[in-house]
């Protein structure tokens, strides 16, 4: 019930009232993305929402297109640069998704939206982590951010996907604000964005 009806209604009312209340700073982002990253300002890109129905995903621009000599795009490291870290490390790049929330494809909280070439590899519990619209920040933000191991990952979405109530989401947004002050759980060890999911029989496991 909650889920359903009430959990939408609020995910609904609060990005309408932030968007009302803060669009000139999606104005002065946008504007500096365009200098300091040149255009497209938005990134988008199709993930996988509840039920694993696909939707585009809305953020601000954090990297460059540079490519070698091939046409291939560099590593994420060189095409980050300090003021994409910034938009980053602050989630203000992610501030668009408000209009994902608008139209129903995601939530405030909630487990992250990730790529779809991920479906085929998650088993069959690590599937329910789409059985919820996916969030802004969720339960496995809070609790590492992309310092977490998948595996760790997923047992957070899985247990928030069972066990979404009102208590937990308000629970995650206040722990969101800690996270976000601190500036933890940013890059994993190893990725200045995070590691590839390759299965959980493959030795990467770091978190998006």
């Amino acid at each position: 019930m909650y889920e359903r009806y009430v959990k939408r209604a609020l995910d609904f009312a609060i990005a309408l009232a932030f968007l009302a209340l803060f669009w000139w700073l999606y104005i002065i982002l946008a504007v500096l993305v365009r200098v300091k990253l040149g255009s497209p300002v938005f990134f988008t890109q199709e993930r996988p929402g509840k039920n694993e129905k696909i939707f585009k995903l809305y953020k601000f621009r954090t990297m460059t297109d540079e490519r070698d000599e091939h046409g291939d795009l560099l590593p994420d490291e060189v095409r980050l640069t300090r003021f994409g870290k910034a938009l980053r490390s602050t989630s203000l790049d992610e501030l668009p998704e408000l209009f994902n929330i608008l139209k129903g494809d995601m939530s405030l909280i909630g487990p992250r939206p990730l790529l779809t070439a991920y479906l085929p590899l998650y088993s069959e519990e690590q599937r329910h982590r789409h059985d919820v619209r996916p969030g802004m920040t969720g339960l496995a933000q809070v609790n590492g951010r992309n310092a977490l191991s998948w595996e760790d990952k997923f047992k957070f979405d899985v247990e928030y996907a069972r066990n979404c109530t009102f208590a937990m989401d308000v629970k995650v947004f206040i722990a969101t604000f800690k996270i976000l002050l601190c500036r933890t759980g940013i890059s994993s060890e190893t990725s200045a964005t995070m590691e590839e999911f390759a299965g959980m029989s493959s030795d990467k496991a770091t978190l998006s």
